[in-house]
This record gives structure tokens, C-alpha cells and sequence, in this order.
């Protein structure tokens, strides 16, 4: 059973689209697979903003420097080092089809698919509009929502499961909604089955 809630996505708030789906592995993958970036021995890890290797150490990879005021609200200033682009500048030069691992992160699902076709089910359930690296606190909670659904879209091989959604139409347009219905009958047509809880008569009336 798989409850499928508006929480954010991953444990952290850096957690993002990209991870969550396991795209960012492959993605990581390939940007070390480049030709700089043999010659420079970086590996997948190297291409990621939470370790030590290619991100920028100055901001520990969050792009941004918090300054912490005693008796005011914090500070957050964008790091003078990497200037928010969170990785050290030779990883900024390995690039791919002319983007580097920074420009990828800033491209909407919608501009990626074009390179990386496994974010297809983001774009399904309607987020192509969201950012690749896009930080999950930054996103509704029916977004997380989303993002969740699109990733056991992605996973072909998963034994009959039971989804139950909690209200995942909140705050979604007429045209949003039935991609997501579509979504669901993806789900549906590889065997499992949902529980939808709803006050939506449009997403109630497809119920069998």
C-alpha cells in the first residue's frame, strides 16, 4: 500500500524533481561520461550539489550564504563564490549538447524531455512547468503530490499495489485534472488499484 500525501518530497529541501524521480543519477551519469570530464578524472558524484567533490564548498552547494541576525529575521545572500550556481567552476565547464550540469537543473521538465526522455511522466502529470533542480520547499503541496505520482509511473516493474490519494486535485485547473486522470489510468493499467478521497464530481465520476 502506498499512501500517497502533499508532504515534501525527499528528507531534505534539497531534495528535487529530479531526484526523486532518479533522473538526476543517469544525468550525472552522463555529464561524467563527457570528454572534460574524463580528462579531469570527475566522476557521477562530482555532478551533485550534496557532496564534496564538484559542488562549491564555500556554500556547501546551497547557492546561497545565510547571515544570521541576533534580533532580526536571517539574511540570505547568494554565494559570491559560485554566484548561486552551487558547483565550482572546471565542473561548470563540462557541458552537454553546450548546457552544463547548472543550465540542466534550471530547464523545466517541458525544455529537458528533449534530452533526457525517462522525465516523461513529470510532464504527464502535468509539472512540466517545474524545474529540474527546483528545491521541494518550494513547491505546493500538490506538486509533491505529483512528483510522487510520477515516480511510480516511471517504475514499470512493481508488484499490484494499492495508491490511495488524498485529495490530489486541490488547487488544479480543469486541464491539469485530466492529465491527472490519465496519470492514474496508467497506474490502473498496470494492475494496481486507487482510493481517491475527493469533492471533485469530475475525478468521482470515473470512479468503477
Amino acid at each position: 500500500v502506498e499512501f500517497v500525501d502533499q508532504n515534501p518530497i525527499g528528507k531534505s529541501s534539497r531534495s528535487n524533481p529530479a531526484t526523486y524521480v532518479k533522473a538526476y543519477d543517469y544525468i550525472r551519469a552522463l555529464f561524467a561520461e563527457q570528454p572534460l570530464a574524463k580528462q579531469l578524472g570527475f566522476i557521477p558524484q562530482f555532478f551533485s550539489f550534496n557532496t564534496e567533490g564538484g559542488r562549491c564548498e564555500e556554500c556547501k552547494g546551497a547557492g546561497t550564504i545565510t547571515v544570521e541576525m541576533q534580533f532580526m529575521a536571517d539574511i540570505v545572500l547568494e554565494c559570491d563564490a559560485c554566484h548561486g550556481q552551487r558547483f565550482k567552476h572546471d565542473v561548470l565547464d563540462v557541458r552537454y549538447r553546450d548546457k552544463n550540469i547548472n543550465d540542466v537543473l534550471n530547464m523545466t521538465v517541458s525544455e529537458a524531455i528533449t534530452f533526457f526522455d525517462r522525465l516523461k511522466p513529470l510532464e504527464d502529470v502535468g509539472l512540466g512547468y517545474i524545474k529540474l533542480g527546483q528545491n521541494s520547499s518550494t513547491m505546493s503541496g500538490g506538486e509533491n503530490q505529483r512528483v510522487k505520482l510520477a515516480y511510480f509511473i516511471g517504475q514499470e516493474k512493481q508488484s499490484p499495489t494499492l495508491f490511495i490519494f488524498d485529495e490530489p486535485t486541490t488547487g488544479l485547473h480543469f486541464h491539469d485534472i485530466s492529465k491527472l486522470m490519465k496519470a492514474f489510468n496508467a497506474l490502473l493499467e498496470r494492475g494496481h488499484s486507487i482510493v481517491v478521497i475527493e469533492h471533485n464530481m469530475e475525478v468521482i465520476k470515473c470512479a468503477d
